[in-house]
């Protein structure tokens, strides 16, 4: 059997998990959700700590892929998505952190780029038509995308990212890889580089030449992966006896959204928080029912830097647009950069734990939630190496700090980019790939 999906612009035709894979948006412009979540029995909660990593991403992904893979092809994709560590690290009584960033590109979207990298593979096996996965990035989805994606046959990869918005280390990994990906630099924010991919999905003198497809966390095979994490901080925490809540760094709202859909399978989770930065569009539609996304500002977690998050749309639809339901089961903060730095700086000299800029609004944010619920265990989400963001933290902690293989492979490279100014010169270059 095949999943169905649909689109939450309610205007298109039902798909199946290949299609909406390959598409990544409907004809309508709506993002794909799954037409009906099967909660998974208890006997798999009950053995869960017996369970390996691969054995509960399976369990837990195997309903949304349906039939359309057959499950040893599935699995050995599974094996080659998450072949690296998730340690869970105590931070302090009631605060963990679960590290994300031990993969290619030292960032939690490894998981899922390579999940729907794989995907595509598999589809792809027959088929004589490049794809063209076309990608908006804040910093780390590019990178771990053109990673995912390499030297993949029948595959070019385009990626945008806003100008002097990533980090160094960052554009570093957009742009010096070459052979069958593409970076190009738009002047503008992250919500334009959004907005431009959009808009090439539903122009037909570009998809009249190109098959695209999305590796944002608009993209199913790329957004589902990211609920296996949560699983294997509730396996590792099971035995400790407290009820868990999760604290996710959030831009687009993808992460902590697959949270919820681990939820939905059934995961005990209490509760979500989502840590932002002074973009902060949900909080204030908590805050006051009215929902006003903003041009995005600049921050030094930049991969948060996002004004209008495309999966708030798909946790509304979890909640069935109940706001009240919703405010229950998610919290948010929002905090300044000083902030951030200072928390930095105290969770660094307290245990000499160095947290990049997003793993530090998440610690934050637990700290905020414990001031009133002191009796849960919180876990924040370490989704990116420090060592992405040199030039801010290094300053802080006053250390330098030691580049892991897989920066040090490409620091020295060459970058090769492409700056346009608007979406006729983007769609230019696009064309020309």
């Amino acid at each position: 059997m095949s999943m169905i999906y649909y689109s939450l612009n309610y205007n298109s035709p039902e798909s199946n998990f290949e299609n909406a894979t390959r598409k990544g948006l409907a004809p309508d412009k709506g993002l794909y959700f799954p037409k009906d979540i099967t909660k998974l029995d208890d006997s798999f909660f009950d053995e869960i700590e017996k369970l390996s990593y691969s054995e509960i991403a399976f369990q837990a992904i195997k309903q949304f892929v349906g039939s359309e893979i057959s499950e040893s092809a599935l699995k050995i994709i599974i094996e080659e998505s998450i072949n690296f560590d998730f340690p869970l690290i105590k931070i302090e009584n009631s605060i963990s952190t679960i590290e994300l960033f031990h993969g290619p590109t030292m960032a939690f979207k490894d998981v899922g780029a390579h999940f729907m990298a794989r995907c595509v593979k598999y589809f792809n096996r027959n088929k004589k038509n490049n794809v063209t996965v076309l990608v908006a990035t804040s910093g780390d989805t590019g990178g771990a995308v053109a990673n995912g994606f390499y030297n993949l046959d029948g595959v070019d990869v385009v990626i945008l990212y806003p100008k002097n918005r990533v980090s160094s280390v960052q554009k570093k990994q957009l742009t010096t890889l070459g052979k069958n990906i593409t970076a190009i630099e738009l002047n503008g924010t992250f919500d334009d580089c959004q907005e431009m991919v959009k808009k090439a999905f539903l122009d037909k003198e570009i998809t009249s030449k190109k098959e695209l497809t999305s590796a944002n966390s608009i993209n199913i095979a790329r957004w589902l992966p990211q609920m296996f994490y949560f699983m294997f901080a509730y396996r590792d925490l099971k035995k400790i006896n407290k009820q868990i809540v999760f604290s996710v760094p959030s831009g687009n709202f993808g992460n902590i959204c697959a949270g919820m859909i681990a939820q939905k399978l059934g995961f005990p989770f209490k509760k979500f928080i989502a840590a932002n930065n002074i973009n902060n569009v949900v909080e204030r539609y908590l805050s006051t029912k009215i929902y006003d996304p903003v041009s995005s500002i600049q921050t030094i977690s930049n991969a948060m830097d996002v004004g209008c998050p495309s999966n708030f749309i798909r946790i509304k639809k979890i909640y069935n647009d109940n706001y009240d339901e919703l405010k229950s089961n998610l919290s948010v903060f929002s905090f300044s950069d000083l902030a951030t730095r200072k928390a930095i700086l105290k969770i660094f000299k307290n245990t000499g734990y160095i947290a990049d800029p997003h793993g530090a609004l998440g610690y934050l944010a637990c700290v905020e939630y414990l001031k009133t619920n002191p009796n849960v265990h919180t876990v924040f989400l370490e989704t990116a190496h420090p060592a992405k963001f040199l030039d801010t933290i290094e300053p802080i902690i006053k250390k330098k700090i030691k580049l892991p293989n897989q920066i040090q492979s490409i620091i020295n490279k060459s970058e090769v980019s492409t700056e346009v100014k608007n979406y006729n010169e983007f769609k230019e270059n696009l064309l020309r790939i």
